[in-house]
């Protein structure tokens, strides 16, 4: 492709594999649209993130292709693509689509994989944030892309099936309630200590008069059931911890006036439903990943991070040292502005 050429008729992206990551390439898969409407363009996602392109969100894809690794290159192959975006930096996505003989393929020249794309472009040589990251490449691609926060809104249906799991919970309308997300999937080393946040929710509970709501994936049970078991008496959280998929999720979150989160995917999610995030960043570096828009990122300089690290080899500052004063002075602001 070049830059005076027409648009591909078919156009299919190949969306990260890490939720968050999928979320902070909204913007770029937003700028392809505006940028060709006439073009038919499909996500293509494993089942762990297709689920988001189910409700609104600025990208508009006439089609969602839901991917298994083992049959990637059969699903795309037989779609008709004439062009492939790819917003992952693996061989083997690249691979795939050389394999699915679709004619225009464009990525990053990352992971040795330059040989299999007909348009290879290289990384940004500075570090960049990682929606920014995506953004240039569609520039790249000489497409204008403007930087701008992901954006979603969940359906009526989402809603509506999210109001009936709360009012399940006797969490009534109209109440003030905040989401914590207490895990991580990186690992131990990104989450702040459950005693912390079982203070927060505790304070919010009694000074705020809140509903406080814990989720995550099902590998987040255990950061669940440690805040559930240090709760003082007479203090209630609503534990959804892998008892929503990813679009109950989502209208969960929507319904939440606050949102606090180490850095995960549901951070990015809530940020794009509009929802003020207070994050909470240790070892990972929130200059490339932190929520983008408005919101709050606590952090305690030390000197080992960002490490990058998923379990910490010494005592964990860096999460240690953010107190639960700061964490419930951002969440409180948020709401107060909201009132």
């Amino acid at each position: 492709m070049t830059r005076s050429d027409a648009p591909p008729a078919r156009l299919v992206v190949r969306m990260p594999n890490w939720l968050g990551d999928a979320v902070m390439a909204l913007p770029a898969l937003a700028a392809v649209r505006a940028a060709w409407p006439s073009t038919w363009i499909a996500v293509a996602a494993l089942p762990s993130i297709a689920p988001v392109f189910e409700e609104q969100t600025d990208a508009r894809p006439q089609q969602i292709v839901v991917l298994d690794r083992n049959t990637e290159t059969a699903r795309l192959g037989g779609a008709g693509f004439d062009a492939a975006l790819l917003l992952t930096n693996s061989f083997r996505t690249a691979w795939a689509a050389r394999r699915s003989r679709i004619p225009q393929r464009w990525g990053y020249a990352a992971g040795g994989r330059g040989l299999l794309l007909t348009r290879a472009l290289p990384r940004p040589r500075r570090e960049v944030h990682q929606s920014q990251y995506y953004l240039e490449l569609v520039r790249g691609l000489g497409l204008e892309a403007a930087a701008a926060p992901p954006r979603i809104v969940v359906t009526e249906t989402t809603r509506a099936r999210a109001r009936r799991l709360l009012d399940d919970n006797d969490v009534s309308p109209g109440t003030t309630i905040v989401g914590f997300a207490p895990g991580a999937a990186y690992g131990h080393a990104k989450r702040w200590p459950p005693d912390r946040v079982t203070q927060v929710i505790t304070r919010i509970v009694r000074e705020r008069e809140g509903h406080c709501l814990l989720v995550g994936a099902g590998a987040d049970r255990e950061a669940g059931r440690a805040i559930e078991s240090t709760l003082p008496p007479g203090v209630r959280v609503v534990n959804l911890i892998g008892r929503t998929d990813l679009r109950l999720l989502m209208g969960v979150l929507e319904a939440c006036r606050a949102f606090v989160s180490n850095d995960s995917g549901a951070m990015h999610l809530a940020a794009a439903l509009g929802v003020p995030v207070t994050a909470i960043f240790g070892p990972t570096d929130e200059r490339a990943t932190a929520p983008v828009g408005n919101h709050d990122v606590i952090l305690h300089q030390v000197f080992c991070r960002p490490c990058m690290l998923r379990e910490c080899p010494i005592d964990h500052r860096c999460m240690k040292r953010i107190s639960v004063d700061e964490v419930y002075s951002a969440v409180t602001r948020r709401i107060d502005r909201q009132t």
